[in-house]
């Protein structure tokens, strides 16, 4: 079974790139995350046709979440359980759905903005209420997978120059700690191999040749439990789907289970 997690910024701008992908990938579930898109308006049509379900929760601006599925779309949550809002808005940003023998959450952390900024302080009470929804599954029998973007990156090596990144979010230390203790759910961190390079960054911002010069970031991460890790047997990040016209500035993360 192919599992993958990719932030498309925006599925409407990125629907020939995702289509063509998810055939040519041999993908059987996708957790999405930006959709920038309402339910409404997501291409469920367009995904049926090529044999995937969908499982969509989204309000259009700039997050939304999905999980699309050729293996089965049953118990879908909508929304994280204990959210806390931001504004007074909980944000669609957490998708649930078991797909045959799998079951998973596609996320999108919010991103924090500054470390002083509320957005931030939102961040890690949204990260403690994802951890709260998923311990259930986290220490179960079942293969589970919380996969997405988290607007982190786990370990100094999961960015191309720590210095770069000093006073910013996405590498301090409450926010790794918020990750630890998520993981002291019963996940593990699915670490994928890079195609190219030494570092399997996910994320290259489109401005001054990060791309190209490999200025990259592991924020898009695959939390499983023990039953899903033992089950891996191949992950890597599709880098070829971040080059070229129209791409997102994240490329996909694939992983391969035998369940």
């Amino acid at each position: 079974m192919r599992i993958a997690t990719w932030n498309v910024n925006s599925i409407t701008a990125r629907l020939p790139r995702l289509l063509a992908w998810l055939e040519s990938s041999g993908t059987d579930v996708l957790c999405l995350q930006e959709a920038k898109t309402t339910a409404e308006q997501f291409p469920t049509d367009e995904l049926t046709k090529l044999g995937y379900e969908s499982a969509v929760h989204a309000t259009g601006r700039w997050n939304g979440v999905a999980v699309i599925s050729r293996s089965g779309l049953e118990d879908v949550v909508k929304g994280l359980p204990g959210d806390p809002g931001y504004d007074g808005v909980q944000e669609p940003r957490a998708i649930a759905a078991t797909c045959g023998p799998v079951r998973v959450w596609s996320v999108y952390v919010p991103n924090g903005r500054e470390v002083d900024h509320p957005h931030f302080a939102y961040k890690l009470q949204w990260i403690e209420a994802l951890k709260a929804a998923v311990a259930g599954d986290a220490g179960g029998s079942r293969p589970f997978a919380v996969l997405g973007d988290y607007n982190i990156a786990p370990t100094d090596d999961d960015v191309y120059d720590i210095a770069a990144f000093e006073g910013s979010t996405h590498i301090t230390p409450a926010e790794r700690a918020a990750l630890t203790e998520l993981r002291e759910a019963g996940l593990a961190d699915v670490v994928p191999r890079p195609l190219k390079y030494d570092h399997p960054y996910t994320y290259w911002d489109y401005r001054q040749l990060c791309f190209p010069k490999n200025r990259g970031m592991r924020i898009d991460l695959v939390y499983g439990n023990q039953p899903f890790t033992k089950a891996v047997t191949d992950a890597y990040v599709d880098r070829e789907e971040r080059k070229g016209k129209g791409a997102s500035d994240h490329a996909p993360v694939v992983v391969d289970v035998d369940v």
